[in-house]
C-alpha cells in the first residue's frame, strides 16, 4: 500500500479514535446518572427504578462496544507503524481496498472473517 494511502487510513482511524472517545465518555455519565451538572440523576418514583435500570444496562452494553472497536482501531494504528496495515491477519493477503474504506480497522479480508463467524 503506498505511503499516501496509509495516511489516509492513518488520518480516518484517528479521527474515529477520537469521536468515539467523546461518544464513550458521554456513555460513561449517562451510565452513571449524572447530568449537566454532574450531579446524580436517581429517579424519584419506584416505577422509574426498572427503566432506569434498563437504560443503564443498554449505555453498558453499548460501552463495551464501543471499546472493543477502539482497541481495534489501536491494533490497526500498530498494524500502520509496523507496515502490516492491509494484510489479513490470518492469511496473510491483500484486504480489499473496498473492505477498508467501510471498515478502516478490519484485520481479516473477506473469507477470513467469513470462516471466523461461522
Amino acid at each position: 500500500m503506498k505511503k499516501a494511502e496509509l495516511q489516509q487510513f492513518e488520518k480516518q482511524l484517528l479521527a474515529l479514535r477520537t469521536r468515539l472517545n467523546s461518544d464513550f465518555s458521554q456513555l460513561a455519565d449517562e451510565a452513571l446518572n449524572k447530568n449537566e451538572n454532574g450531579a446524580s440523576a436517581m429517579p424519584i418514583h419506584m416505577a422509574d427504578v426498572g427503566t432506569d435500570a434498563f437504560e443503564q444496562e443498554f449505555t453498558l452494553s453499548l460501552m463495551q462496544n464501543e471499546g472493543e472497536v477502539l482497541e481495534e482501531i489501536a491494533r490497526a494504528l500498530n498494524r500502520i507503524s509496523n507496515g502490516t496495515f492491509g494484510r489479513c491477519e490470518t492469511c496473510n493477503e491483500s484486504i480489499l481496498r473496498e473492505r477498508l474504506e467501510a471498515i478502516p480497522y478490519a484485520p481479516l479480508c473477506v473469507q477470513c472473517a467469513r470462516k471466523r463467524e461461522r
